[in-house]
């Protein structure tokens, strides 16, 4: 099987983080729970007896408390979180070599060519839900389908513990039927198309393509999934295992400056893995085990991947002081979760200057207009072109496109 895979599958636990809890405290599946955010005092994720009451995320504590005074508030443990998704991960490379983590409990499967091990679609579903069936509990929903968006749209559909086939030929049947929502829109967008009366996928695509594409800065692509007609392909990669360097201090921490010199001589440990050779990092985690079994998490994604220690501890001495852990330190980790090839040297053999420079030109284009998106979580630079360039029309004359350097 290739590292990339037409056909996916969706596993989703909803409230991943949650139903880790549920299983740890099974008297909390009857109750009226809720889960604090690992940053800030605010609920995070809700059960659906709490949501009954009127809880929600994003509400304070006494906002919370306030709907629902029965509510049983969990304080968070992201380091067993993000330790049962890596064990979900490695449940589902044993169906598949193609896998793609999303998020906390949403994982893409490739299925191109499990027929010939698995049987059809059904059978794929149950060999996943078989090969996973420590991480839902029952809650799981899976779907199938050509593409991420139509087996994450079909796993939507589904009820707890059944899954959703979306035989190929009927995608874009399937879809008109969606909710608008089932699309990655922000809600500026999400509201603007519903003013417009747009209420399903079906609406959407039932407008000429070119109007949307006018309209909206992503309105190709969202055109296209709502339509059926663009295929995001699942794709695998072939990275080294993560690399975790830890310490357990003999007396518990609470004093930064040491946490900060820890952290200095553990990221110096583990850039020495052999493992790392060849690799840069593109994400990193620190891990802290608190008193009273309680812990700690910061992460930190990098603009541009890296191998210098003094660029892979910055952003966490940052976090570190701006939220550190609430308690003494017991056991403090570094982890490189993941990696990207080759190096981020400039074209050093580049035949002039001017090859050089117009290569930094364009890497520091690429920086500002990623660092754009991220702040604003949509693109705002663009591109004009010529359409027509000898219409009356001004409007007909130039586009704007999304700008890729």
């Amino acid at each position: 099987m290739s590292s990339q895979s037409t056909h996916a599958a969706c596993y989703w636990v909803p409230l991943f983080a949650l139903r880790c809890e549920m299983l740890r405290q099974p008297e909390l599946a009857a109750a009226a729970c809720a889960l604090l955010a690992p940053e800030g005092r605010r609920v995070w994720q809700v059960s659906p007896l709490a949501r009954r009451f009127g809880v929600t995320s994003g509400l304070t504590l006494s906002q919370a408390i306030g709907l629902c005074p029965t509510l049983k508030l969990c304080e968070p443990d992201p380091v067993h979180y993000d330790e049962r998704s890596a064990a979900l991960v490695a449940a589902l490379h044993r169906v598949s070599p193609v896998i793609e983590p999303v998020e906390l409990g949403r994982v893409f499967v490739g299925v191109d060519g499990l027929e010939r091990l698995h049987g059809g679609p059904a059978a794929q579903l149950a060999m996943i839900r078989a090969a996973a069936q420590a991480f839902g509990g029952g809650h799981e929903r899976l779907g199938w389908g050509k593409g991420k968006f139509t087996a994450w749209v079909a796993a939507t559909r589904a009820a707890p513990g059944e899954g959703v086939v979306v035989p190929p030929g009927e995608e874009a049947a399937f879809l008109a039927a969606q909710p608008l929502f089932a699309l990655p829109l922000d809600a500026d967008t999400h509201r603007r198309l519903r003013q417009l009366g747009l209420r399903t996928l079906g609406d959407l695509t039932a407008l000429p393509e070119e109007a949307i594409v006018a309209q909206l800065a992503d309105g190709r692509r969202l055109w296209r999934l709502a339509a059926g007609k663009l295929v995001e392909a699942v794709r695998g990669q072939e990275v080294p295992e993560p690399i975790v360097a830890g310490v357990t201090f003999f007396a518990p921490v609470s004093d930064r400056p040491m946490l900060e010199r820890a952290l200095d001589r553990l990221l110096e440990r583990a850039l020495r893995d052999p493992r790392r050779r060849g690799w840069r990092v593109e994400l990193v985690r620190l891990r802290a085990e608190l008193e009273r079994g309680a812990s700690w998490l910061a992460e930190a994604v990098l603009k541009d991947a890296t191998a210098d220690p003094e660029r892979l501890g910055l952003p966490l001495k940052t976090k570190l002081r701006e939220r550190p852990p609430v308690g003494a330190v017991e056991r403090f980790a570094v982890e490189f979760a993941v990696f990207a090839p080759g190096t981020t040297e400039l074209q050093l053999f580049a035949r002039d200057a001017s090859a050089a420079a117009r290569a930094g030109r364009r890497r520091a284009l690429r920086h500002a207009s990623r660092e754009i998106t991220l702040r604003l979580r949509r693109p705002m630079l663009y591109r004009i072109i010529e359409i027509e360039p000898w219409s009356r029309i001004p409007e007909r004359r130039y586009a704007l496109i999304d700008f890729e350097p």
